[in-house]
């Protein structure tokens, strides 16, 4: 069975244009409009989960760690569609590139700005 989303590497492991520790803009969806940081990519389920945004609720039986119980909060994954990276130099979301270096280096870039995206 092939990939859901994204695109498949020599691995098999999904390709996305978001990776861990990104700014990212969310362009859809209740938290429309917003910016956070990528905590965590969830490649089997084809989202990514943001600090501070899509909060749920959830409800937790009383064990050891928790004698009371209750109700928590977490963050829940948003799709990776409704994701943009966030370039600091432009101010706002860009679509990003793929490009390999002299060097031999594969980097992503923004196509707005045509600068380097570290990390």
């Amino acid at each position: 069975m092939g990939a859901k989303f994204g695109r498949n590497d020599s691995h098999g492991t999904k390709k996305f244009h978001i990776k861990s520790g990104d700014t990212v803009f969310v362009t859809a969806g209740k938290e429309k409009g917003k910016t956070g940081k990528v905590i965590k990519i969830l490649r089997k389920e084809g989202r990514a989960i943001v600090e501070k945004l899509n909060i749920v609720k959830t409800h937790r039986r009383p064990s050891q760690k928790n004698p009371t119980g209750g109700i928590s909060e977490k963050e829940s994954g948003i799709h990776i569609s409704n994701l943009m990276l966030r370039d600091s130099s432009v101010g706002g979301p860009v679509r990003i590139g793929r490009k390999t270096l002299a060097s031999g280096e594969k980097v992503r870039y923004s196509k707005k700005s045509g600068e380097e995206i570290k990390g």
